[in-house]
């Protein structure tokens, strides 16, 4: 069975004592009987020591916000998916819209880390979804399947099985417009049905699709209680510990 998965993506916030403050809070708040994978992903200088205060705990674990498409080598700033497993964390985030606009990454691109990332027995949480204009154009189901095809559909069934996807629209985050629970559960099914249409329908079952809108304490039920959706990455709402655990406890 697929995992439910609530992952925390810090971005570039956070000073060093309130992300661990922050960790702190959120393994404390934990109940006892949650069977959420729970997911920080903090910047890269705090990765280190933010892994090691969960390595021993259940059910929470660790990921990187990003890699580098090179192996290693002489480039400058960058950091490695070889450097991240070596502090044994669990998770890359790759794909995020803010790198695909920012930093114009391609979907070729992310194809080279994926490869990369599972060279070096790394999970993928693999970002992908379409703008207002793609949306408003009625090409965002296009869109979302080259972004999932040109990135993914070269894996094996094998290394299919590591990744997992995280939806964003990107024209309900911060444009005053909201994506409907409805609206979400019906591209995580259709997305759901062109990896069944790759490597079958089992596989496709056993794959974490998470919600990466604005989610938060106030629609996180809703939108977790739809068949296709099995957690969220989470932004600005997993900067508080006491609303990151609402959204956990909604499953």
């Amino acid at each position: 069975m697929r995992k439910n998965i609530v992952a925390g993506n810090w971005k570039m916030n956070l000073k060093r004592d309130e992300g661990l403050n922050l960790v702190n809070d959120v393994i404390n708040l934990l109940p006892s009987d949650n069977e959420v994978e729970v997911v920080f992903a903090p910047s890269f200088i705090y990765l280190y020591k933010v892994n090691k205060m969960c390595l021993n705990l259940d059910r929470v674990s660790t990921a990187s916000q990003n890699i580098s498409k090179e192996e290693s080598g002489a480039f400058t700033g960058e950091v490695s998916a070889e450097m991240i497993r070596s502090i044994n964390v669990k998770y890359a985030i790759i794909g995020h819209s803010e790198r695909r606009e920012y930093f114009k990454e391609t979907n070729e691109d992310l194809k080279q880390k994926v490869d990369v990332l599972l060279k070096n027995n790394l999970e993928v949480i693999f970002c992908c979804g379409e703008s207002l204009n793609q949306r408003e154009e009625k090409v965002h189901f296009d869109c979302i399947k080259n972004q999932i095809s040109e990135s993914l559909f070269h894996l094996s069934s094998n290394d299919f099985s590591k990744i997992v996807i995280a939806y964003e629209p990107i024209w309900a985050i911060g444009t005053g417009v909201t994506a409907s629970s409805d609206q979400a559960e019906e591209i995580h099914k259709f997305i759901r049905e062109i990896i069944a249409q790759k490597y079958g329908r089992e596989l496709a079952n056993n794959i974490s699709i998470l919600y990466g809108g604005s989610c938060k304490p106030t629609n996180a039920r809703e939108i977790f209680s739809k068949d296709n959706i099995d957690g969220g990455l989470i932004g600005g709402a997993s900067l508080n510990a006491e609303s990151f655990i609402e959204i956990i406890k909604s499953f």
